[in-house]
């Protein structure tokens, strides 16, 4: 809460106040603080969203956990006390509160979906308490649909392959008129969108471009973001000696990222873990060369020669397929176009026109918007 107005991470934000055109009012339940917002969050404009505050816990330190093990009584009655009053649950994961929802949301209503916005197939190093959650919200226990991203083999019948999308039809029409006249840059401009912390390898990035910088590959990059690892980032940069040709744009709002898109070249996206990466959808839709990690959706995203994929963290391997491109760009001109075709069908009113069907089918209830995506499911071929 900033100036009596709601804020949050933009994409949140915008996918919020979809479902706050689905029902008439939408109470979150989650942690509120008062301070001034990171740039990289957007102000809630619809007036039927409420929060209902849950203490804020977490953290991998032991008094970190002690404290979350203490409050915990406290966060489920707040969750409970916020479950009674609901007439339809959905359930956000992975998180805290998420991994509560999803086992306290079948007890409180019969109207109860789930979204899991991460990589849904388990991986190395993946939390406990997030292949925990995948475990309930993929059980009998849990009779709603839960909206997962992408289409995975051998999956319960209520697990629905999804998307999430913060473009709008009028600004994916833009896009489109972007992709009219695909083309490089003189000099090349790469593109990171993202927050700025360890899963994201953007130091991996770095490293890769100070290796084309010493062949002497002309190229130009800008870093969209904000998080924990900004300094440390912005300092290897100074080390690797990139400050002439890497600029650290800090968190933007959304308009003025879709300028960058309609820019640049070429996206990076080497993330050790990834669900469906909205940068990597967005760039496709601006018909960028989207380079980007094995996990998660991406391998579908980016098959049928609509992209690159990297093995995260494999520097020289990210290296290779940068010089590739920066020393061929003709070769990618028909990839980019590929791109930006398959992304236009994945625009917010899609979106809520799908969701609205999802659940009306679900609920055997009629809402809003339901008949406008009966006929429409995301094409992940």
């Amino acid at each position: 809460m900033w100036q009596n107005q709601l804020w949050a991470y933009s994409p949140y934000a915008r996918e919020i106040e979809l479902w706050a055109d689905i029902f008439p009012q939408v109470h979150i339940a989650c942690p509120l603080q008062s301070k001034e917002p990171p740039k990289d969050y957007s102000p809630l404009e619809h007036k039927n969203i409420v929060v209902r505050p849950v203490p804020e816990r977490g953290g991998n330190l032991l008094k970190s956990k002690i404290r979350q093990v203490i409050s915990l009584p406290n966060m489920v009655w707040k969750l409970i006390s916020a479950m009674r009053q609901a007439d339809a649950i959905q359930v956000r994961s992975p998180g805290n509160l998420g991994l509560l929802g999803a086992a306290l949301a079948p007890l409180f209503s019969k109207h109860i979906c789930a979204k899991y916005a991460g990589q849904w197939l388990d991986y190395p190093g993946e939390a406990t308490s997030y292949r925990l959650q995948k475990r309930i919200l993929s059980s009998k226990w849990f009779r709603g649909p839960v909206f997962v991203y992408g289409r995975w083999p051998n999956q319960p019948s209520h697990i629905i392959p999804f998307f999430t999308s913060v473009m709008e039809a009028s600004q994916m029409a833009e896009a489109k008129e972007v992709t009219k006249a695909i083309r490089f840059n003189p000099i090349p401009r790469i593109l990171f969108v993202g927050r700025l912390s360890t899963a994201k390898n953007v130091d991996k990035l770095l490293y890769a471009l100070s290796a084309l910088r010493q062949k002497n590959i002309a190229f130009e990059c800008h870093i969209i973001g904000e998080g924990p690892e900004g300094s440390t980032l912005r300092n290897l940069s100074h080390q690797l000696g990139l400050t002439s040709c890497i600029q650290f744009d800090g968190g933007l709002p959304f308009p003025s990222v879709l300028n960058h898109y309609s820019q640049a070249d070429i996206l990076v996206l080497a993330s050790e873990t990834e669900g469906w990466p909205k940068a990597v959808a967005e760039g496709m839709a601006f018909g960028l060369v989207c380079v980007a990690s094995n996990r998660g959706l991406v391998p579908q995203m980016l098959s049928h020669g609509r992209g690159i994929l990297v093995e995260p963290g494999d520097i020289l391997d990210l290296q290779n397929k940068l010089e590739h491109i920066l020393q061929n760009p003709n070769q990618y001109l028909d990839l980019r176009q590929r791109a930006a075709d398959w992304a236009q069908q994945f625009t917010t009113e899609q979106l809520r026109s799908a969701f609205a069907s999802v659940l009306s089918e679900w609920w055997n209830i009629d809402l809003e918007y339901a008949e406008r995506g009966k006929n429409w499911r995301p094409t992940f071929d």
